[in-house]
Parts: structure tokens; C-alpha cells; sequence
């Protein structure tokens, strides 16, 4: 089974050079410590940043320094700074290759839900649904299962919709899986030590198993 750092570990590995990469709040941020060295990967932020560095050391922190998630961040060389209207105006345009976001429900046709929860206040939406809206590819990271052991891998989101039939691949600290709208879910990879019964027995929505399925490879 993964943690989040596994997670945000094998997610780094569908970074390609040359991309654009929105990386949403939680898990998403820590793909930034592991993008392979010498790849030229340029991290957007919705606040208006071009160029983001890993997380800073402990006592590095500058803290005019954010993402959109409130986290101190670092500069890589080439930085940009621009408004929110110029951020969401690339987003909106389509210039983001590969858009990472957490989730609180997948729907086996690749709907996601993850910026409400009915009767419990939030700030906003954020920026996630033009980023869904917008994105060339989107990868949910996120648990497998909720805090009472309820999948969220389902047939259909019982939660206020983010977007419809936009997910194209899953991460989870059980499995690796492609979203297929009208198919379901199309399991690829297995964590280490956990085995597909386990990830059967986690996942209500549609699961779609062809041979043998490979454990995953983490460095």
C-alpha cells in the first residue's frame, strides 16, 4: 500500500518533458519533489505563478512565496509572476498539457466531485472547474476509500460534480487505473503487497481486470 508521497511518486512518472502541469491542493503539491532531474517541466499556479521549484527546505521559507494551495513553494530560474485573470486565462485556453488533482468521488464515466460536501461550509471552488473544463489530460490522485472504509472509485458521484467525463487515470495508495467512460474502470497497476482481490473488494464502480496485472514500480 501506498502513503502520499508514493502516490505524488508514481504520478511524477506521467510527467513528460516539455510540459505545462496544474498541480491541485493535497496530495497533487508533492509531485513537484519528484520530477525526474533533467526533464523541463514548467508547474502553473492558479494565483498567478509560471515556474515552480520543490517545496523549500525547513528554514528556506519565504512566505510571499505561495501556490494556490497556501504553501510556501520555491522559484525555478525563468519564474514568472502574473494576476489570477491572466493564470485563469491559460487555463482557459487550453495551455495546460496535465492538470493533477485530489478527488473525493470518480465515477466509472471519469466524473469528478472534489470541492463540496453538502452542509459543510467551504471557501469556494477554487479553480478546478475550468481546470477540468480545460485540461488535455487530468489525473486524480487520491484514497482509494473514505475515512469509513466506503469506496470512492463509484458508478456514479453522489457529491456536487466538479466536472463530467474528465478523469483519464487514477492513482491511489492501491492501484494504478485507467477511466474509460462507458467501460469503467481499467485497473493497470497494483501497489506493492496489495493484491486485485483487495482492490475488488475497495472499488464499487465498474472494475475491468485483463490478465495479469503488474505491481507497480516505484523509485
Amino acid at each position: 500500500m501506498l502513503d502520499k508521497t508514493g502516490i505524488a511518486k508514481r504520478i511524477a512518472q506521467e510527467v513528460r518533458d516539455g510540459y505545462y502541469v496544474n498541480l491541485g491542493i493535497g496530495i497533487p503539491t508533492l509531485v513537484a519533489n519528484y520530477i525526474p532531474q533533467g526533464m523541463n517541466v514548467v508547474l502553473q499556479s492558479e494565483n498567478g505563478m509560471l515556474g515552480m521549484g520543490p517545496f523549500p527546505f525547513e528554514g528556506e521559507e519565504d512566505p510571499d512565496l505561495i501556490n494556490a494551495g497556501k504553501q510556501t513553494i520555491t522559484e525555478i530560474p525563468g519564474t514568472v509572476y502574473f494576476d489570477s485573470a491572466m493564470s485563469f486565462g491559460m487555463i482557459r485556453a487550453g495551455k495546460v498539457d496535465l492538470t493533477i488533482l485530489g478527488a473525493m468521488e470518480v465515477s466509472e464515466n471519469g466524473d469528478i466531485a472534489n470541492w463540496k460536501i453538502p452542509g459543510k461550509m467551504v471557501k469556494g471552488m477554487g479553480g478546478a472547474m475550468d481546470l477540468v473544463a480545460a485540461a488535455k489530460n487530468i489525473i486524480v490522485a487520491m484514497q482509494h476509500v473514505n475515512k469509513a472504509g466506503e469506496s470512492k472509485l463509484l458508478p456514479a458521484c453522489t457529491l456536487p460534480l466538479t466536472g463530467v467525463r474528465c478523469v483519464k487515470k487514477i492513482v491511489t495508495e492501491l492501484a494504478v487505473l485507467d477511466v474509460v467512460p462507458g467501460v469503467g474502470f481499467v485497473l493497470l497497476e497494483r501497489a506493492p503487497g496489495i493484491s486485485v482481490e483487495q482492490i475488488k473488494n475497495a472499488t464499487l464502480g465498474k472494475l475491468i481486470i485483463e490478465g495479469e496485472i503488474p505491481e507497480m514500480k516505484i523509485n
